[in-house]
């Protein structure tokens, strides 16, 4: 084990210093913006926060309310055929949707036959808790080998060198972000992860060097860290938690001492993967 000693930061650890400004308001930011993505050609323009891939997140009532406000929704992995047929409104709102899918060979097959059945869907995440795996790298080779018109998101990694690496097996935009999410437990199971601010500055730079984008994933719990995530180098804020217990998420409610809450649990965790794939695997 190597010790780094240098200084990594996490949104907590960060204010900005204030400066003068012209805006009046803070109502009076534009957030909107036009990205031409690396591989696929495709330019999105709308504003650059998108939802989590999470149950009660990554839902299609979510996708309908954000697209409203021209925001990407990344469904979950379970959004198979028969589940977007429900929705009426699909052609209306497909420009910000994300399709997700794991590494397995049935979360490749779902990808094929919900892009048959939807060929119209333009991105595709490629979503695993730790990108740091050989395999990981030749899945996404594969996919954009198949789908050289899709734009691929990737991820997640924290790092500039598996930053390049991802970018240069195919990844239009690189999800950054080990352990930081509220209901995350990837660093207390595992021990593995980085303080997230510092993994979106150094995975910016590297990304934005090479012509790709990034995804700041994970860590934020107010707008103020969506803005530090931006300020970061950040070109889109994934958030989780901060709409998780909507309406549209659908989520279930408990009731507990006399109060409701919706449930809200993480896409690696023991309640998630007990829920869609039987318990973890050994």
């Amino acid at each position: 084990m190597r010790i780094e000693e240098e200084l990594k930061l996490d949104y907590s650890d960060v204010l900005f210093r204030p400066k003068r400004s012209t805006l009046k308001s803070r109502k009076d930011v534009n957030l909107l913006r036009t990205y031409r993505f690396k591989y696929s050609k495709n330019e999105w323009s709308g504003i650059p926060i998108i939802a989590a891939n999470m149950d009660g997140v990554g839902e299609l009532s979510v996708a309908e309310k954000l697209n409203e406000h021209g925001m990407i929704t990344c469904l979950t992995k379970q959004h198979d055929v028969k589940k977007i047929k429900q929705n009426k409104n699909i052609k209306k709102i497909y420009q910000n949707i994300a399709l997700s899918v794991g590494i397995k060979k049935e979360d490749f097959r779902n990808l094929d036959k919900v892009l048959k059945e939807f060929s119209f869907f333009k991105f595709i995440c490629i979503d695993v808790a730790n990108g740091y795996t050989e395999h990981f790298t030749n899945f996404i080779k594969s996919v954009r080998d198949k789908y050289p018109t899709k734009t691929i998101i990737a991820g997640n990694v924290v790092t500039a060198d598996m930053t390049q690496e991802l970018v240069l097996s195919g990844a239009d935009i690189v999800k950054v972000g080990i352990g930081p999410g509220s209901v995350c437990t990837t660093r207390i199971q595992t021990g593995v992860g980085y303080p997230q601010l510092s993994a979106v500055i150094e995975c910016a730079d590297a990304a934005h060097g090479l012509g790709a984008h990034i995804i700041a994933d994970g860590g934020c719990t107010c707008p103020g860290d969506v803005a530090k995530g931006f300020g970061g180098g950040a070109d889109f804020v994934m958030l989780g938690g901060m709409l998780a217990g909507h309406d549209e998420g659908g989520g279930k409610v408990i009731k507990k001492n006399g109060s409701k809450y919706i449930e809200f649990y993480g896409s690696s965790s023991e309640v998630a993967n007990k829920k869609h794939y039987g318990g973890l695997s050994n």
